[in-house]
């Protein structure tokens, strides 16, 4: 059972996951925050020094929830784990603030450059360039393409989040499976 303090702590990295996912990095400001987690200023600086290191609070739990998406999507070897990670991230980015909120985000809780996104690229990258996809002898040019696919979609379900549905994710995978398994591998 969580302990009051707790609840208080999760409630405001809710809002202010809420208010990055939703909106803007600048929506994320004290105000809004102790508004939308119904607490009080007092509150957020008893759990957290500052607005940055709660947003990076909200940074370590998205990054932590997509690294294991992806560690999943592509433990053992299997012909569609690209697949299953694009499928798996597309609900992710549909249905957790935290992670949609994460990908806006730095390391040290700011809107500036080293994102998670980024992150998640690299280590999509490494999972098919260095050990190949599902079988599949490694290759950069696939690497590539499924960097391209996974940022694509990313950002295109910022504007229009019918891109994060699994039957849109697993029509393109239809498409891209040719690619990535040819004919006789």
């Amino acid at each position: 059972m969580q302990t009051r303090s707790e609840k208080t702590r999760q409630a405001l990295v809710r809002a202010t996951a809420e208010l990055i996912a939703n909106g803007r990095f600048v929506d994320a400001g004290l105000v809004n925050i102790c508004s939308r987690a119904g607490v009080s200023r007092g509150a957020l600086y008893h759990h957290f020094s500052s607005t940055t290191e709660l947003t990076a609070t909200v940074y370590d739990q998205a990054h932590s929830r997509v690294v294991a998406l992806t560690e999943e999507a592509f433990d053992g070897p299997s012909p569609d784990c690209l697949e299953r990670f694009l499928v798996a991230l597309g609900e992710a980015l549909r249905t957790e603030e935290i992670v949609r909120a994460g990908m806006r985000l730095a390391a040290d809780g700011s809107d500036g450059p080293t994102r998670l996104r980024d992150e998640v690229l690299v280590l999509v990258r490494k999972h098919i360039a260095d050990g190949g996809e599902g079988g599949v002898p490694a290759r950069e040019d696939l690497a590539d393409l499924a960097v391209v696919v996974a940022a694509g979609l990313e950002s295109l379900g910022h504007t229009d989040a019918g891109w994060w549905d699994p039957d849109t994710l697993r029509r393109l995978w239809e498409v891209l499976r040719p690619l990535f398994h040819p004919a006789g591998h």
